[in-house]
């Protein structure tokens, strides 16, 4: 079986891939797939083990079953890599590499072992140009996020300490929270003025002002069936029902304490290290001590 991350494009969202390979005769099991750009380097080897994977099949189609590929946004593999790593304990948390190989249930390497594996045991080699896995892992990418058809995606760009560090993608569950998500969108487009004072009412260049460790970083100045049940879980702060306004939350752990408490409308789908960036940011009373500030935010269209 391959695990393994996919990267990104200029515009805003990073993905990743998994898919599987093993021993002759074992069936392939199913494995995540990350889905969204991010690093290119990632992003062109997810396309190219797929293909690899598909290449073994019809070579040795009585020794290997089809692959089973699922969807998954780069948070998302991230967060399986690290409950991968859990499991398998040892020495496996030294391991560096976004991409894990294993056959016959044993962790191969990264993709250059699974290559040298494939020429070894089976005397397949791959020169198929990178452009090409770049051009499948965009348009794979690109119909994956247009199929989400009832969802928002909306970005914030971040820097620390007047350091741009990333961006965030959020996806915005529109279905379930449509007045939250709606208010949220707007902050992040931009364009409307206050009625009292004629500011404009957005999120750019405003502050992260609340680090909880262990719990949630806050920001900012309807439905609670949304649960927060990881990390990423974007939320909407409120001092009571029917009260949300402009701060929001980004959840560092699972949280079910805020389940109908606090309305969670969305998911952060790609970028890890940004939100690692932020939760590593010193803090006193909870609060960074390190401007930690949103320069620029809007809707991603894919």
């Amino acid at each position: 079986m391959l695990h393994q991350p996919k990267g990104s494009k200029a515009a805003a969202v990073a993905q990743s891939f998994a898919a599987g390979a093993t021993t002759p005769l074992e069936p392939l099991r199913p494995c995540p797939v990350p889905l969204c750009p991010g690093c290119r380097r990632e992003w062109c080897l997810s396309s190219a083990r797929r293909i690899h994977l598909r290449a073994l099949k019809l070579k040795f189609p009585s020794k290997f079953a089809d692959p089973v590929i699922q969807p998954l946004v780069e948070f998302a593999w991230h967060e399986y890599l690290q409950e991968k790593k859990k499991e398998l304990r040892g020495e496996v948390w030294a391991y560096a590499s976004p991409v894990m190989c294993f056959v016959g249930g044993q962790l191969l390497g990264d993709e250059k072992e699974l290559l040298r594996w494939s020429y070894h045991e089976w005397d397949y080699r791959d020169f198929k140009p990178e452009a090409l896995y770049q051009a499948i892992a965009e348009d794979f990418y690109t119909k994956y996020l247009k199929s989400s058809q009832q969802h928002v995606f909306v970005y914030l760009e971040i820097a620390i300490e007047e350091q741009p560090v990333g961006r965030l993608l959020f996806e915005l569950f529109s279905d379930v929270c449509p007045r939250t998500c709606e208010n949220f969108r707007a902050l992040c487009a931009g364009g409307a003025t206050s009625p009292r004072d004629g500011r404009e009412l957005t999120y750019k260049n405003s502050l992260f002002h609340r680090l909880v460790k262990n719990g949630w970083i806050q920001g900012g100045d309807e439905s609670f069936s949304i649960r927060h049940k990881g990390r990423g879980v974007l939320g909407m702060a409120n001092k009571g029902h029917h009260s949300n306004s402009s701060q929001f939350y980004i959840t560092l752990q699972p949280a079910p304490y805020l389940d109908k408490k606090y309305v969670a409308f969305g998911q952060l789908i790609e970028g890890t290290e940004v939100l690692q960036r932020l939760e590593a940011v010193p803090t006193h009373n909870e609060r960074p001590i390190v401007a930690c500030k949103i320069i620029n935010c809007g809707t991603f269209e894919p």
